[in-house]
């Protein structure tokens, strides 16, 4: 099944005519409990990854969570997205590429503490021979042990919540609280950005933006992933819910069922307190470096 966010309540460029250029299209991932293969884009679902290739492993210093008390033993990374260039329409892949999987640590790392993400880009085709796996850390949380999930790849237009431009904000301000006040449409709920989890676009913050900086070449990183607790919580299930869940759920509240549940956390994931872990990825330098950042409510 599709998964299709339903249009836009307002045209949000023929409103705010100054948004136009601050434009973005994001892929949402839509991810559903599936039984996907390696072969399959997924969330949480088994990787393409080739056996003559060793299954990475975390070789930081990492906790159990809600611990201070180092865990000292080899942790193998869990999958988290694996998707192909097909289902990810307008993601700049690097050359030669046409796959992308990112895995992590499902173990505290740093401050704030999060999960800590790796990056690979493939070709799928140079992958004859197939790595089993690894089942998760036995010790490793629930909560950060994406559950396998079959993906439906949605692209969207977005526009900037928490990065709206200061003067922006400012200059808009009096036009946002007043088609709040006519319509009910909060324009960073309801309008900005698109939450789950999803691939480009801008970041789905909880909190105030912060935006990492290449080590390189000291310009400011891409988004290029966001992993977020939920797909829709109680302020966006009114616009970005998609169409086929509310046909499912009904005309109840947005997570009072069995199958609201199953479109709200599909991945079974909560960092922090419904946050995310957002990650980057400098595509001004050829390595591509990649980072990171977590926030919650």
């Amino acid at each position: 099944m599709t998964r299709r966010t339903p249009p836009r309540p307002v045209d949000v460029e023929a409103l705010f005519p100054e948004l136009r250029p601050l434009r973005r299209e994001a892929v949402r991932l839509h991810p559903r409990a599936g039984r996907p293969s390696f072969r399959d884009s997924s969330v949480g679902g088994p990787l393409l990854w080739p056996a003559d290739e060793p299954w990475p492993v975390c070789d930081a210093e990492h906790y159990e969570r809600n611990s201070d008390t180092p865990y000292e033993g080899e942790v193998c990374l869990v999958p988290v997205v694996q998707v192909h260039r097909t289902d990810a329409p307008g993601l700049p892949f690097p050359p030669e590429c046409d796959l992308l999987q990112v895995l992590w640590c499902p173990y505290d790392h740093g401050s704030p503490r999060c999960p800590l993400p790796q990056v690979h880009w493939r070709s799928a085709g140079s992958v004859k021979d197939v790595r089993e796996t690894p089942v998760p850390h036995a010790e490793a949380s629930e909560y950060y042990v994406p559950d396998p999930c079959a993906v439906h790849p949605e692209r969207v237009v977005e526009y900037p919540g928490w990065d709206l431009p200061e003067d922006l904000s400012d200059m808009l301000g009096a036009r946002l609280d007043r088609l709040e006040r006519e319509t009910g449409w909060h324009y960073q709920y309801h309008l900005a950005e698109a939450p789950g989890i999803k691939l480009g676009g801008y970041p789905s913050w909880t909190q105030e933006p912060v935006w990492p900086e290449c080590g390189w070449c000291e310009r400011r990183m891409d988004h290029l992933l966001t992993v977020s607790s939920w797909e829709y919580d109680g302020a966006t299930w009114r616009t970005w819910l998609p169409v086929e869940d509310r046909a499912t759920i009904g005309d109840g509240e947005p997570w009072s069922s069995e199958q609201a549940r199953a479109a709200q956390n599909p991945a079974g994931l909560m960092l922090g307190d419904t946050g995310g872990v957002y990650v980057f990825e400098c595509r001004s330098c050829s390595e591509r470096p990649v980072a990171h950042w977590f926030d919650c409510s």
